[in-house]
């Protein structure tokens, strides 16, 4: 896969993550929770930090800031996956820590398929 095709592919892994980002930020549920609030200001971050780039078709740039902000959004889907039962057990809350961790999932599969590092 190219850096074009992998970045094309990626974008819409991180509509799935602004949609949570987007259910979490108005659940009333976490609005006193400063752990799980983390977790939407994340998303926050991690979709836009790309957008730049995204924006001047800079498949390499992408790549880059996409892969260097991965670490913390793999910590964000480990803490909804492991705390959102505290707060709530409803399906949409569990639904979205599956969505954040099965989309964490698959920007690694992308990123591992890129034929060469960020070009």
């Amino acid at each position: 896969m190219t850096a074009h095709e992998a970045m094309e592919r990626l974008q819409g892994v991180l509509a799935h993550l602004w949609m949570v980002r987007t259910f979490l930020k108005h659940a009333d549920e976490i609005q006193e929770d400063e752990e799980l609030l983390a977790i939407p200001r994340t998303l926050f971050d991690y979709v836009r930090a790309v957008e730049p780039a995204a924006q001047r078709n800079d498949a390499k740039e992408y790549l880059h800031r996409i892969r260097g902000k991965l670490p913390k959004l793999r910590r964000v889907a480990e803490v909804l996956q492991t705390e959102h039962r505290r707060v709530s057990s409803h399906t949409n809350f569990e639904m979205a820590a599956l969505s954040l961790t099965a989309s964490v999932r698959q920007i690694e599969e992308i990123l591992a398929q890129v034929s060469t590092p960020g070009g």
